[in-house]
């Protein structure tokens, strides 16, 4: 029986995408069982792998990951004791399927044995001949199949990793513990200090082994460790995992924090609009949700700023800061702060984030310098690889413009599902005028607009005229 794959390490196994999958599925070109496709039908939609091919897979991630601003990381094996400890668990489960085979192989040939001291026997001679026919045609067979081998290789290069109860499911690679895997892969788990002090990023591993990697203090009880409770910033995985884990539901769940960040860079975006990078410290990073603000203090002065930057690397917060001679903290951005001076972070603030378990397509319409909070969601929607379309559209006639511009195109570049458009004239209404003209059902989408205040506001009046259901449209004004 052909082996059965989860989507996402499919996906993988195939060089594309869990949504170009899905969409297969849905279409009736791949079976699926349970959420999951068979290695021969894959094998069948996608003839062209080979073992020793990258696969586009990669080629899309590290596109994805420059896009996001970050530097390309090396894919670092797992440390010696996992990968040691991945290719015994898979030497030991070879060595038992050897000895089945073994038996099988010992059982064959007696009842061979048997058939031919009855071959005088007419019934005995045809079950003979179709013995030797069948024992023939598998000494015959050909090489593995090709996705089972690379299967095996993902297993000792990765762990995958579903949660219950929700099914989301993110793989572990190099040397990251569980923790920072999820976040990497955009999942909201439990956290806070993140270095095994706190224990809120507490879960129960239902069927795997885990290894822990990271000293913590936090001391779990005897209790805890017979039921499987382990800590996700302090253990990798050395198996595939079960595991079942708080994931946060709203930006309701997630606490108000403080922590004192350092400047990393500070880098023009254009005459008039600088990004403000910031870093947390590696024991006290901020919990937030991709669309959401905080309040930043430097030397004296104060404001509130989206993040323009996804939880999945939560030490790393940009901020768009716009050039404006009467505002006291953009004169702290342009003019006092450097590298390693210390910034204030409070928050997190708002309700502007991303639905991730929608099943619908996305429009995120951004003006001005909104593109910052509706960046840190298309992001984040990239990293959770589940929304069929993404398209962006960015409507901008200031003087900055469209200051990312280049970031948006190599989003489009990168993904088959993500579409960009660059708007530079007309007011709220043309800008609805053009969703409507490019979608013929809106009411298929979930959009998320943000934007100056006025643009806001005339783009929900605009959307409501268009019969567009209010439930399905997230907006907020910066």
């Amino acid at each position: 029986m052909s082996r059965l794959l989860p989507l996402s390490r499919a996906a993988r196994l195939a060089g594309t995408t869990r949504v170009t999958l899905q969409l297969k599925i849905r279409s009736g070109e791949l079976p699926s069982f349970d959420g999951m496709v068979s290695a021969d039908d894959l094998l069948r939609l996608y003839p062209d792998i080979r073992l020793e091919e990258d696969g586009g897979f990669e080629q899309v991630m590290q596109i994805k990951e420059r896009a996001f601003g970050k530097r390309v990381r090396e894919r670092l094996l797992p440390s010696q004791e996992i990968l040691s400890q991945r290719l015994y668990e898979q030497s030991a489960e070879l060595a038992d399927l050897r000895a089945h085979l073994q038996r099988y192989h010992a059982m064959m040939e007696a009842v061979r044995d048997r058939i031919r001291e009855r071959e005088a026997q007419p019934d005995m001679a045809a079950l003979g001949e179709f013995l030797d026919a069948q024992l023939a045609e598998i000494l015959g067979a050909t090489a593995p199949n090709t996705l089972d081998v690379m299967d095996d290789m993902l297993r000792v290069m990765s762990a995958h990793v579903t949660l219950r109860p929700s099914g989301h499911d993110f793989f572990v690679e190099g040397a990251d513990t569980l923790l920072e895997s999820a976040l990497k892969a955009g999942l909201a788990v439990n956290y806070g200090c993140s270095n095994g002090n706190c224990g809120l990023c507490k879960a129960r591993v239902v069927s795997g082994e885990v290894r822990k990697v990271r000293p913590h203090d936090y001391v779990l009880s005897e209790a805890e460790k017979d039921l499987g409770y382990t800590l996700l910033c302090c253990h990798a995985a050395v198996s595939d995992l079960v595991v079942e884990a708080l994931e946060t539901g709203s930006a309701g769940d997630i606490p108000q924090q403080q922590i004192v960040a350092r400047v990393k860079a500070l880098q023009p975006l254009g005459d008039d609009m600088r990004l403000l990078h910031l870093q947390t410290p590696r024991n006290n990073r901020l919990r937030f949700l991709a669309g959401q603000s905080v309040t930043l203090t430097a030397g004296g002065a104060s404001t509130q700023l989206s993040v323009a930057s996804c939880p999945c690397d939560d030490r790393n917060l940009h901020f768009h800061v716009a050039r404006d001679a009467q505002d006291d903290f953009a004169r702290q951005v342009y003019d006092v702060l450097g590298p390693g001076d210390a910034v204030t972070v409070l928050g997190p603030w708002g309700e502007f984030v991303l639905r991730a378990d929608s099943p619908r397509p996305i429009l995120f319409v951004a003006s001005e310098a909104g593109f910052a909070p509706i960046k840190g969601l298309v992001e984040h929607a990239m990293s959770l690889d589940r929304a069929e379309r993404l398209h962006l559209y960015w409507h901008a006639c200031g003087p900055s413009g469209h200051y990312l511009a280049n970031l948006c195109r190599s989003w489009a570049e990168a993904l088959d599902n993500f579409r960009y458009a660059a708007i530079t004239a007309g007011d709220a209404q043309a800008v609805v005028d053009r969703l409507a003209q490019d979608h013929a059902d809106l009411a298929a989408f979930d959009i998320y607009l943000a934007g100056p205040e006025a643009f806001v506001d005339g783009a929900v009046k605009a959307l409501a005229l268009q019969g567009f259901p209010a439930a399905q449209l997230v907006a907020t004004a910066t």
